[in-house]
């Protein structure tokens, strides 16, 4: 089904193949922050206005590192889940976008996303430069090691390929002997070096989606690989120039955070509010999101 959202902007795209009908995109060297609200042409989630819940804002007040603030950092080459409006290319918008916005309303802080390219929201979290990182995180026990999660949604990751492609991978193992363009510091690309390790592998790692999207599109890797509704949106959005390919490895997304932040709860809590009032599988439906619902948010919830 096509989704109503507008064209994904990716300048490096329009110059070599006309995947996208829209303007230039930006990129990560532009650290806008903006408010976490629908922007440019798209309004966001409509109806998202949640009531702010005392307890749970006192517990957040005290935790932010600016006082009815709350920074979070979100790489904005991710649609449908973070990326930027078309008509203003600052604001990002997305379903982690709205999902920002409403926990910023739970706990009564106005909700600042700062575009942040996405190999530095973690070490940013723990420099204390922001209080959240709200970009399709995907909660391991390895990030773990640096940071804390708290679960919100879930996914899997997706092949997609040129759609004239006759390679159509079902799992890891098909990658031997095959190139991929994967975005830097993704579990995707943990992924693929992993199973580099096993067989011969070209592991193609782009500083951002767009780029790994471009080599694709030149012909410079076979494959991609991405969480599955961003896949599914990067293919729906190509014009027919790419294909959909089988998934894998349903896991857990967590919002990140410094470790022992005294967010953590404060931010599980709001994340249950949302669930609880309908908030949530509001914000997945209108993003065309199913079966992105979890049933027991929790603060580093990962099994692997």
């Amino acid at each position: 089904m096509r989704l109503n959202r507008p064209l994904l902007a990716l300048t490096a795209f329009v110059a070599l193949i006309a995947l996208v009908a829209a303007g230039c995109g930006s990129s990560n060297d532009d650290n806008s922050s903006t408010s976490a609200s629908g922007g440019g042409d798209l309004t966001a989630t409509p109806g998202i206005n949640v009531a702010k819940d005392d307890q749970i804002a006192s517990a957040a007040a005290n935790a932010v590192s600016q006082s009815g603030t709350l920074s979070i950092a979100s790489d904005a080459t991710y649609p449908p889940m973070e990326f930027f409006g078309k008509s203003d290319n600052t604001t990002v918008i997305g379903a982690d976008a709205d999902i920002s916005k409403a926990l910023g309303q739970v706990m009564g802080l106005d909700a600042k996303v700062q575009n942040t390219p996405f190999d530095s929201i973690l070490p940013g979290l723990t420099a204390g430069k922001y209080d959240l990182g709200i970009s399709s995180f995907t909660d391991s026990l390895d990030r773990q090691k640096t940071n804390d999660f708290v679960t919100y949604a879930q996914a899997g990751t997706s092949f997609y390929s040129s759609a004239d492609a006759s390679l159509d991978p079902k799992s890891l193992d098909d990658l031997c002997d095959h190139s991929v363009a994967v975005e830097k510091g993704t579990t995707q690309q943990e992924d693929a070096e992993a199973q580099a390790e096993k067989c011969q592998v070209d592991v193609q790692v782009l500083p951002d989606q767009n780029g790994a999207n471009l080599a694709i599109a030149s012909g410079r890797a076979e494959l991609g690989m991405a969480d599955s509704p961003v896949a599914a949106y990067i293919v729906e959005q190509s014009d027919g120039k790419f294909k959909l390919g089988s998934a894998y490895g349903v896991a857990p997304y967590g919002i990140a955070l410094k470790q022992g932040s005294p967010l953590a709860q404060p931010v599980l809590d709001a994340v249950k509010a949302l669930y609880d009032d309908g908030t949530m599988q509001k914000i997945f439906d209108y993003w065309k999101l199913p079966g992105a619902a979890i049933d027991n948010p929790q603060i580093n919830g990962a099994t692997s």
